[in-house]
């Protein structure tokens, strides 16, 4: 029986991911809100989303390998992440999927899951009034 292929094997792997990071950060090195939340070299931080994005999608365990669980929450927690900066966040990275143009079925997965982890890093509510 063969294996079920992963959106990671669909996608034609790493590269696939590290273009999608790539593409996502060119918009956040030129964002005023979020680019203060980040350090200054922004390579460590591409590496370990790329990695991070391709062992979520199916790929080898070289984040986990490197950096132990992802808990996202925990690693997020020291940055104030209300609605803005998950939006601001949002649109870069959906501007970074269509930059890479993947096929449809791939696109609706990627951002559906960007959608779902985006909300979950906001860690400010604003008090209606």
């Amino acid at each position: 029986m063969d294996a079920p292929v992963t959106l990671f094997d669909a996608v034609g792997g790493q590269v696939f991911f590290d273009r999608l990071v790539a593409r996502f950060y060119e918009r956040i090195e030129t964002d005023g809100h979020l680019r203060p939340m980040y350090p200054e070299e922004l390579e460590p931080s591409r590496r370990h989303l790329a990695l991070f994005l391709g062992q979520y999608w199916g790929g080898p365990s070289a984040y986990q390998d490197e950096r132990g669980h992802p808990r996202l929450r925990m690693r997020h927690a020291p940055f104030a992440i209300d609605e803005l900066a998950r939006d601001h966040w949002l649109r870069h990275m959906r501007g970074a999927v269509e930059a890479v143009d993947p096929e449809p079925g791939v696109k609706a997965a990627l951002l559906e899951y960007f959608e779902y982890a985006a909300e979950s890093m906001r860690n400010v509510q604003v008090e209606p009034g």
